[in-house]
């Protein structure tokens, strides 16, 4: 029943989100309403799933099905983040050559970017309040000075994320 419910819950991800940072408000939702995890675990979830290659759909809902229900939940949360992607994708890729240059379809595409960036500042806000605010009330002032040198050393520095991760888990070691 575990695998199945990861299975459909992760399937719900893939659909209602349009991958990347966009799915973590989904995950989090998802995961903290079956008590799989509690909300610090799944933004270290997010952290692993982010400093490792591949999606971070697919890496989350690997992590989730394996702390979860081991490898067969591993699999079957994969499974399901994956499903609508590749079923959507195919589809999209098949009316799109046969679409293309159409009005309608590019005006459909200029209304889905504003969406996904205000799904991307959904899942900025909900890491900023789980990160800065651990416990709700406390100011973690560290975390948001690690995120600041990050942030600077990301920017200005044009440092690679993997090289920027790992400074920011040498600063999260200094500054606890």
């Amino acid at each position: 029943m575990t695998c199945l419910r990861l299975f459909l819950s992760f399937m719900k991800i893939g659909f209602c989100s349009f991958g990347g940072m966009t799915m973590i408000p989904v995950i989090n939702d998802e995961v903290l309403k079956y008590g799989w995890m509690t909300s610090a675990e799944v933004m270290d979830i997010v952290a692993v799933a982010e400093m490792t290659p591949g999606s971070l759909g697919i890496n989350c809902a690997t992590f989730v099905g394996l702390r979860t229900a081991g490898a067969i939940g591993a699999l079957c949360a994969s499974l399901g983040v994956m499903m609508p992607s590749l079923t959507l994708s195919m589809m999209a890729a098949h009316f799109i050559l046969r679409l293309k240059g159409n009005r309608i379809l590019e005006s459909a595409m200029r209304g889905v970017r504003p969406a996904s960036m205000g799904m991307l500042a959904a899942a900025a806000v909900t890491l900023a309040v789980t990160t800065f605010l651990p416990d709700g009330n406390t100011i973690a002032w560290n975390m948001i000075l690690i995120a600041v040198i990050s942030g600077v050393i990301l920017i200005k520095g044009k440092l690679s994320i993997p090289k920027t991760i790992l400074i920011a888990a040498v600063l999260g070691l200094i500054l606890g």
